[in-house]
């Protein structure tokens, strides 16, 4: 079972610009990715990167093609979370390994990492741990998950801290609406608390040799 965490590091090569509207009120401007792509760390082979990944930021979006990846997550967003409504339009392509794309977050006292996952190539993405029940939300049901992770890296460093999980049963056909409201409120009253907000962001995941594209715009 592959176990899922986040440490900045220098790589990923840009390339390529697409025309975007002006930006709007809650207009992103965060992103995982050039300067900080990050990468996963599994229980059985310690830190890893690998494989090409091509990450292309604009303004209301991004766009990824990926190979032999081992293990990467890029992405586009806020630098603070909120209860927002995400609207996204665009597709992933897998054609290799595991993939997923999620809205994906950070808070702070407590420190928790949270996915609220739309579309994955194997089912689960990263869905694991403990169930604890489903939801309606956006036209379709969600399970919600939690599981722990023990003296992992984080956003604070080295912690230990919880994961919150939406895993949405029937994925996303590459477009919708996430109303995050509905998550922090399924989760709030399934026991799961979330913290002062971090960063949150539409993220394309893949390890296991993943292979594939992405192509997101999306808004507040």
């Amino acid at each position: 079972m592959v176990a899922f965490t986040y440490l900045a590091v220098a790589a990923a090569a840009i390339s390529g610009t697409f025309a975007a509207p002006a930006a709007g009120p809650d207009a992103p401007d965060f992103e995982v990715g050039a300067h900080n792509l990050a990468r996963r760390q599994d229980y059985n082979q310690n830190y890893k990167t690998s494989g090409n990944i091509n990450f292309s930021p604009t303004s209301n979006g991004y766009s990824v093609s990926f190979s032999n990846a081992g293990d990467f997550v890029v992405g586009k967003g806020w630098r603070t979370g909120t209860a927002r409504n995400i609207t996204f339009t665009g597709s992933t392509t897998q054609t290799s390994g595991t993939v997923l794309v999620s809205v994906y977050g950070w808070t702070k006292n407590p420190l928790v990492e949270y996915y609220v996952q739309e579309w994955t190539s194997n089912g689960a993405g990263s869905a694991q741990g403990q169930k604890l029940g489903t939801f309606q939300s956006d036209g379709g049901t969600y399970e919600i998950w939690k599981h722990q992770q023990v003296n992992q890296p984080s956003i604070t460093g080295t912690a230990t801290f919880w994961q919150y999980i939406s895993n949405r049963v029937d994925k996303r056909p590459g477009s919708g609406t996430v109303t995050m409201a509905n998550h922090f409120a399924a989760w709030n009253k399934a026991g799961l608390n979330l913290g002062t907000h971090d960063y949150q962001v539409l993220a394309t995941e893949g390890w296991g040799n993943a292979g594939g594209n992405s192509k997101y715009t999306l808004q507040g």
